[in-house]
């Protein structure tokens, strides 16, 4: 009996050990393949010195905005319906780095998603949706998302519904205006603008609602801030908990107003401006623009202004301004710990890059960087990524990767979407 005891002693111990070198042979496996290695080249991009860049796909559609669960599983938002879906859920199942599976759902296009508290944002051109998600962060029932928001204006400019969420169980939706400077006639020579703009109670601003509440409406929610002519980027900064947004500034002061404004001007200015919203603020659309030359507040000139008027003394300033028609889609503050600490509660911004900047060559097309320290800029912005566009000067924004969404995965790496030839890159830093 002694010795069968002795030999089944042995039998378990030899059985163990196969185990846990076949364990230790499976963590060494998992853990090498989950080392990201950046494409050669960076796949184009120009990145600081120890940054390095792959591209996660290029094979869903046109992605808008993306988020990313703690697993490292990319939701991102399509312009247009990819086999019929305008939300894709995209995994990486091997640890390279690079999407190889992906799954679809929802049968509408747009721009707005977000993760929160268990739940999938996403908004159509005129409506806001959430999903429930399961313990991985995958949505539970596709097929059934319950509507949040509904009938929110989309007059086909300025239409698309970006959204971020607060601490307190708050959405705020932009809403853009279907105008340029609310003129009479819209974006014709000499034109005067409305006065009040009747625009402004139903778009040009962003509305707050309930994270929670089905079936909202205009009604039923808050008008948060007005006089933003369009804002596609956005971002709810924990630091300051408040909401930070950039603006779509206006265009043609020069087609619009020629006496008035040089061709040089008018690629200039306005200025893309960065705020921080708080509720009741006014950033002053149709009736001024900010001008970054001069830093001040311009009236408007289809309200009487010649380029060198100022006003707008109700209106809010921006935090940091930045060159006309760049066109800031994506608006990120990082929070991770992989990058070095400069970048830490910095902001990132995705420039679209513009196309109305002639005889002048276009701009952006890149995703830059504004330090910040106590939810203040503490410095100069600088182009953090680019080389999305290929080599200066940019002629045709046609064959151009175009950056659109921004998002931060869990290790602390930078997603940037590409929403013209549908490339998702990842940035990481390796310090080499």
């Amino acid at each position: 009996m002694k010795k069968f005891f002795l030999t089944l002693a042995a039998t378990i111990i030899s059985v163990l050990l196969v185990q846990a070198h076949t364990t230790a042979n499976n963590d060494s496996t998992k853990q090498k393949s989950t080392v990201i290695i950046p494409d050669p080249g960076n796949a184009g991009l120009i990145l600081p010195k120890g940054f390095g860049a792959l591209k996660v796909t290029d094979a869903y559609g046109k992605p808008r905005h993306i988020a990313v669960t703690p697993e490292g599983y990319i939701y991102v938002k399509l312009a247009r319906l990819f086999n019929g879906k305008g939300i894709y859920l995209l995994k990486d199942t091997n640890g390279d780095g690079r999407v190889d599976a992906a799954t679809g759902l929802g049968d509408y296009i747009g721009t707005g998603i977000a993760l929160k508290n268990g739940y999938l944002y996403a908004s159509s051109d005129e409506n806001v949706y959430r999903y429930k998600l399961n313990t991985q962060h995958e949505v539970i029932t596709p097929n059934q998302p319950e509507e949040i928001v509904h009938g929110l204006l989309n007059r086909r400019e300025h239409e698309s519904k970006s959204i971020t969420l607060d601490n307190d169980g708050n959405i705020y939706v932009n809403v853009g205006a279907y105008s340029n400077s609310c003129q009479v006639q819209d974006r014709v020579a000499g034109s005067p603008g409305m006065k009040p703009c009747p625009i402004l109670d139903s778009a040009g601003g962003i509305w707050q609602f309930k994270a929670d509440q089905p079936h909202q409406t205009y009604g039923s929610g808050v008008h948060y801030a007005k006089g933003l002519r369009n804002v596609v980027g956005l971002d709810w900064n924990t630091q300051t908990n408040s909401l930070f947004v950039m603006q779509h500034g206006r265009d043609q002061l020069h087609d619009n107003w020629p006496n008035l404004y040089t061709v040089q001007q008018s690629a200039e200015l306005p200025a893309e401006c960065m705020y921080e919203i708080h509720k009741g603020d006014n950033a002053g659309w149709p009736y001024i623009y900010y001008d970054q030359i001069q830093h001040k507040k311009i009236l408007a000139p289809e309200y009487g202004g010649d380029g060198k008027k100022t006003a707008g003394e109700d209106a809010i300033n921006p935090i940091i301004a930045f060159p006309g028609h760049l066109a800031p889609d994506g608006l990120l503050f990082y929070t991770g710990n992989m990058f070095p600490e400069k970048y830490k509660y910095g902001a990132f911004i995705a420039f679209h890059g513009s196309w109305n900047r002639a005889p002048l060559p276009q701009e952006g097309y890149y995703v830059v960087f504004v330090p910040f320290k106590n939810g203040k800029p503490t410095g100069e912005w600088e182009v953090f990524a680019n080389g999305f566009a290929g080599k200066p000067p940019i002629i045709s924004t046609r064959n151009a990767y175009r950056p659109c969404g921004l998002a931060q995965g869990p290790d602390g790496s930078l997603y940037v979407t590409d929403d013209n030839k549908g490339a998702i890159y990842r940035i990481i830093y390796t310090g080499k």
